[in-house]
């Protein structure tokens, strides 16, 4: 009973020392980042209240109508190897996390023996020697013990492990989010690059027809000997370029279809699109849609979750200029003979403690602290660099859209403009007013120029995409009432983005 007492006793005293316990090392906080209140490019965008990356992004690829896309980008997620990779890596981070808990708590075992002995018994006395002669003994022996273990994290050390790689396991939760949304932008920007190419496509099938008209004009006016051979040189070169060009489409085509197929985990002959005849459609960009960089993107929660864990590495490293206490206790039976093995006489017991401190080790410790706390360092700025490049990648999508939007309107008139022009430049040579150069030059300046039309429009659908990858998913209103603010009106943006998004200036955790 006394040795009960004294168990106990010595358990408290250790649980009242463990809960005194302090935590060494800097407690994390987010550092001051100074952020925009409005964004330059658009009125009515406020910046949010940073808060995880959890949110959710939803199925932003619809704003584009395009059913390739409707159909495909629920498959990265799902078969995107670089996606699955990421979420094996979270998966391992995770399991990281539990190793680093399990120092926590105490080490459980049990032991258990048994030994059958035979054994001589030498003759002390010539007497013995008569009466026994040399006699043999069989003894039976047995133990059954139960060890703790138990190594207190009086100073942090494992509570900064365990922060430490919690933070990374978030910070890999992000990396697999930002794997998935990068992804996603990559098949909605080669599905837009495939699009356009079948738009190129129709426009040079419709110059080669053109082109072909044009030569039979010029071969009928050759026949009559009205023109110059160069005239008919000429248009047979500019149908044959023509011809030559649209051959070649097939080439990025080609690509833009394997590289689909790939982001969608498929072998690159395992998938046929067929030519498509209409373009994604533009998303609109509401007005009053709060800016949600550090709200959702994936890669600033990455870079603040890695801030996080090299704070508390720097608890881990001051940890190492304290002691090591470590604490055991054993219980069980012995006995010899074995019977009567769980008899209480045959209890035993024993407690000890054990403590190791480091008196001199060159420098060491003060090394690794120091390095810590500059790798932490480190990570601030990349954070602040990475918010900062956040901020950058929008305002050029931004700028982007809107100054495309502007050249859009005027190449569209230059288009059509070209259109007539060609038109009035044939009738007029097949008057006979104007020599064939007039005639190709108007026909290669309307080419021109709807080529030029096509690659403004990709710019601006690319740029849409990308807009949509750098604020970290979509922006539909009612996502963000239901997220965000559940009392807002539906379809209320304004009223939602002054609730639940006030700017701040600099975001604290």
């Amino acid at each position: 009973m006394n040795s009960l007492r004294f168990a106990f006793r010595y358990a408290s005293l250790t649980l009242f020392a463990m809960l005194a316990a302090c935590t060494v090392g800097p407690d994390y906080q987010r550092p001051m980042v100074s952020v925009p209140a409005t964004w330059k490019e658009l009125d009515g965008w406020t910046a949010a209240r940073p808060d995880a990356a959890t949110l959710p992004k939803g199925d932003w690829w619809t704003a584009f109508h395009d059913p390739l896309l409707d159909e495909l980008e629920p498959q990265v997620a799902v078969s995107n190897q670089s996606v699955r990779q990421s979420l094996a890596n979270y998966q391992e981070a995770l399991a990281e996390v539990r190793l680093a808990r399990a120092s926590l708590f105490p080490t459980l075992g049990v032991t258990g023996s048994a030994t059958r002995q035979r054994t001589g018994i030498s003759p002390s006395t010539s007497t013995n020697t008569a009466l026994f002669g040399n006699r043999k003994t069989v003894n039976n022996e047995a133990a059954l013990e139960g060890e703790v273990s138990w190594a207190p994290d009086f100073w942090g050390e494992v509570r900064r492990t365990v922060e430490e790689s919690a933070a990374t396991a978030q910070a890999s939760e992000a990396t697999f989010a930002n794997a998935t949304l990068s992804e996603q932008v990559a098949l909605a920007e080669a599905v837009i690059d495939l699009r356009i190419s079948d738009a190129n496509i129709d426009l040079l099938q419709q110059t080669v027809k053109a082109y072909t008209e044009s030569l039979r004009v010029t071969q009928n006016q050759s026949d009559a000997g009205t023109i110059p051979p160069s005239d008919l040189i000429t248009a047979r070169t500019q149908l044959e370029t023509a011809q030559s060009s649209l051959i070649a489409l097939g080439v990025s085509r080609a690509k833009y279809e394997h590289a689909i197929a790939v982001l969608v985990g498929r072998n690159p002959e395992a998938l046929d699109v067929a030519h498509g005849t209409a373009l994604p459609a533009l998303p609109d960009i509401p007005t009053g849609v709060p800016s949600t960089l550090l709200e959702r993107r994936p890669d600033i929660a990455v870079a603040e979750r890695q801030m996080a864990a090299q704070n508390a590495a720097i608890g881990v490293a001051v940890a190492a200029y304290y002691p090591t206490i470590s604490l055991s206790a054993v219980a069980g039976f012995s006995a010899s003979p074995l019977a009567g093995l769980f008899n209480i006489a045959n209890y035993v017991w024993s407690l000890g403690a054990s403590a190791t401190e480091t008196i001199f080790d060159g420098g060491e410790r003060s090394a690794k602290v120091d390095a810590a706390k500059a790798a932490y360092d480190a990570a601030v700025a990349n954070y602040r660099g990475t918010v900062l490049g956040a901020f950058q990648n929008v305002e050029d999508d931004l700028s982007g859209l809107r100054i495309l939007g502007q050249q859009q309107v005027a190449i569209d008139q230059a288009v059509k403009d070209a259109r007539h022009g060609a038109e009035v430049a044939l009738n007029e040579y097949q008057a006979g007013t104007v020599d064939y150069t007039t005639v190709a030059t108007a026909q290669a300046t309307q080419l021109s120029n709807e080529e030029t039309a096509l690659n403004v429009t990709e710019s601006r659908l690319i740029d849409a995409a990308a807009l949509f990858g750098d604020l970290g998913g979509g922006w539909s209103a009612n996502e963000w009432c239901d997220a965000r603010a559940a009392s807002c009106a539906k379809g209320n943006l304004s009223s939602a983005s002054q609730s639940a998004f006030a700017p701040e200036v600099a975001p604290s955790r």
